[in-house]
């Protein structure tokens, strides 16, 4: 098992970014994750940097620690060849530590540059998994064009290539794009402690690392935790079907108003005891997750930290999948 610490790139400036990604890796996490956004969720996080200038940043200041897009979208805001260049040059700063977080997206950042954002979940995966297919050739060296039904490639070179491509992990909420992961991808990438994803992602041939998020909220006292919480993170709660539609952060911000502290507390560890932690990443494990990102929403991100490398570390590296009666 790997543990990593989620930038939540909504909740902070660039700067602030690649000091926490600098105390992460003295606190022993394997890998921080950033999310790729133009808009945050809601209004009041009040921030959005372009995570592919902070990943650079971070490469520059860190030494061990790996680095993970968690995820970016390929389709509408990037076309994939650029996303192979940024990949390709990331990760040579990076001396490999880069995995490529690849998924379909959400209008809330892909609207912007004015091509609309497509309708069906089918339309999407289909456009992921050519993105995929050209940022695999483009990887393979020289001059490459591609003819697909949404996007296309025309004599497209990447010059600055790593020995070995960077391994791509293809975000999943249901069974088609965990097949996609396991064809085109070298590991699967998900928000839920659903099993269902795993079986769908090995039943198709994948045999790489799986990601998670595991939501969680560190202050002194539960209550502080879970007000911060529901202060800037209450979108966790809507559900990928309106995470995924939603244009801007006004609306988010008038589909959470009936959110309350008690579904904050259901879905987030919250405050100081490490067994509430424990209980939070076990479900994760018990569904086969082996790459766990702590995304905590607490206001304290230094205290968070300093708990995880105190009380935290030691107790979740010791726990595995409990056995499931036949």
């Amino acid at each position: 098992m790997q543990i990593g610490y989620k930038l939540a790139a909504e909740a902070f400036g660039p700067a602030e970014l690649v000091r926490q990604s600098v105390l992460a890796e003295r606190a022993g996490f394997d890998f921080v994750e950033i999310s790729d956004h133009y808009h945050p969720w809601l209004d009041n996080q009040g921030h959005s940097p372009f995570a592919w200038t902070v990943l650079g940043a971070i490469a520059a200041r860190t030494e061990r620690i790996g680095l993970a897009t968690g995820v970016t979208c390929p389709t509408v805001r990037y076309h994939p060849a650029i996303i192979a260049q940024a990949a390709a040059t990331l990760s040579l700063l990076s001396d490999g530590r880069f995995t490529l977080g690849l998924g379909s997206g959400e209008r809330l950042n892909e609207h912007v540059v004015g091509k609309g954002f497509p309708d069906t979940v089918d339309t999407r995966q289909d456009m992921l998994r050519e993105a995929v297919e050209i940022i695999r050739l483009l990887w393979q060296g020289g001059y490459r064009s591609y003819e697909g039904k949404h996007l296309r490639l025309s004599d497209a070179r990447v010059f600055d290539l790593p020995g070995t491509p960077p391994p791509i992990a293809v975000a999943a909420g249901g069974r088609r794009a965990a097949v996609l992961a396991a064809e085109l991808a070298d590991g699967l990438f998900a928000t839920e402690d659903r099993p269902e994803l795993v079986r769908h992602y090995r039943d198709a041939g994948g045999s790489g690392p799986l990601y998670a998020e595991v939501p969680m909220a560190w202050a002194p006292d539960e209550e502080t935790a879970a007000r911060a919480a529901l202060e800037t993170s209450r979108w966790a709660l809507t559900g990928w079907k309106v995470m995924s539609e939603l244009p801007n952060p006004v609306n988010f911000e008038a589909a959470t108003t009936t959110v309350r502290l008690e579904d904050i507390t259901a879905k987030f560890a919250c405050g100081p005891d490490p067994a509430r932690y424990e209980e939070a990443v076990q479900p994760y494990l018990d569904a086969g997750f082996d790459r766990l990102v702590m995304q905590n929403a607490g206001p304290d991100p230094d205290g968070f930290i300093d708990f995880y490398s105190r009380e935290l570390d030691t107790r979740l590296r010791g726990l595995g999948p409990r056995r499931q009666s036949s």
